[in-house]
C-alpha cells in the first residue's frame, strides 16, 4: 500500500451530521462474535481514518473496560477532535497522524482490533489486500463498517434516480491520483482478501434509513450524491438543478435508504 487513502477531506460538520445515522445503521449483531474472539485483558484498538472519533464513541462503550485506542487520520484537525472526544473509564488514547495505507503487520503488533468506518470504499484493491495481510500477520480482528453497497432507494420514485445512481457508483470507482478506488466493490474485495488469509468473515447490511427526522442529513447527502454524479457524467448537469428541487420540495423530504455493508474478520486461530 503506497498511496494515501484519504485524499478526500471531510469537514467535521458533515461528520457530525452523519454520526447518528451511522450509529443507528451499524450491525450490532456482529458484536457478540467479535467480543467472543477478543483476547482477555486490556484491549488495543486501532481506528483507521478515525475522523472526529465517531467509531470510537460508538464502539468503546460496547467493549470491555481497559481499552487503549490508537487513532489514525491524515487530517490533523480531525485527529485532534477525535483525541479529545474519546473518553471513558479505563479508556486511553494515542493519536497517530499519517498515511494509514502504509501500515504493515509489524505496525499492528499487539493490536487486538482494527476498526474503520466509511473507509473501505476509499481504498484500492491493492490497499485492501495490504490491510488484510497486515491484520492477518498481526493476528488481530477487523471491524470495518458502513461501506457503500452501490444501492440507493428513494421514495417517491423519480425517473432520473437510476441515472444518478449509476453515475455516482461510477464516480465511486473512479481513478483518483493514479489509484483505482473500489467504491461499492470494496466490501466483497475485503471479504475475499481476509478469507484467503484464513480469517472467518461475517458481513451484515447496515443501511441508512432516512426519513422526516433526518431532513438535514438527507438534503446534504442528496446534494453530494448528485454533485458526484454530475462530476462523473456531465450530461446530467442540465437536469441536476430541477432534480434536486423536485427531491427537496416535498414537505417531509424524500425517504431514502442508502445501503451499506459491515464486515467483521476474525483471525485464524494460532496454535
Amino acid at each position: 500500500m503506497t498511496a494515501a487513502a484519504a485524499e478526500t477531506r471531510y469537514p467535521p460538520e458533515w461528520l457530525a451530521l452523519r454520526e447518528p445515522a451511522d450509529a443507528a445503521a451499524r450491525a450490532e449483531d456482529l458484536l457478540p462474535p467479535l467480543l467472543a474472539a477478543l483476547p482477555e485483558g486490556p484491549l488495543v484498538v486501532r481506528d483507521l481514518g478515525c475522523g472526529t472519533g465517531a467509531m470510537g464513541r460508538w464502539l468503546s462503550p460496547r467493549l470491555p473496560a481497559h481499552q487503549h485506542w490508537v487513532l489514525h487520520d491524515r487530517d490533523p484537525h480531525l485527529l485532534t477532535l477525535a483525541t479529545v472526544s474519546l473518553r471513558g473509564t479505563g479508556v486511553t488514547v494515542t493519536p497517530e497522524h499519517g498515511d494509514l495505507t502504509d501500515l504493515r503487520a509489524h505496525d499492528l503488533a499487539g493490536t487486538s482490533l482494527v476498526t474503520g468506518s466509511a473507509l473501505l470504499d476509499l481504498l484500492t484493491a491493492e490497499e485492501v489486500d495490504g490491510l488484510a495481510a497486515a491484520c492477518a500477520g498481526a493476528g488481530c480482528a477487523a471491524l470495518l463498517t458502513i461501506s457503500v453497497a452501490g444501492r440507493v432507494e428513494l421514495e417517491p420514485h423519480d425517473p432520473l434516480d437510476r441515472h444518478v445512481m449509476a453515475a455516482f457508483n461510477a464516480h465511486q470507482r473512479r481513478r483518483a491520483g493514479g489509484r483505482r478506488l473500489l467504491g461499492p466493490d470494496a466490501a466483497a474485495a475485503a471479504g475475499r482478501a481476509f478469507t484467503v488469509r484464513g480469517a472467518t468473515v461475517l458481513t451484515r447490511p447496515s443501511p441508512w434509513r432516512l426519513g422526516p427526522d433526518q431532513r438535514g442529513l438527507t438534503a446534504e447527502w442528496l446534494r453530494g450524491w448528485v454533485a458526484a454524479a454530475v462530476e462523473q457524467d456531465p450530461d446530467l448537469a442540465p437536469h441536476a438543478g430541477d432534480y434536486l428541487r423536485r427531491r427537496l420540495a416535498t414537505p417531509d423530504g424524500p425517504r431514502v435508504t442508502v445501503h451499506h455493508v459491515d464486515l467483521l474478520a476474525l483471525p485464524e486461530a494460532r496454535p
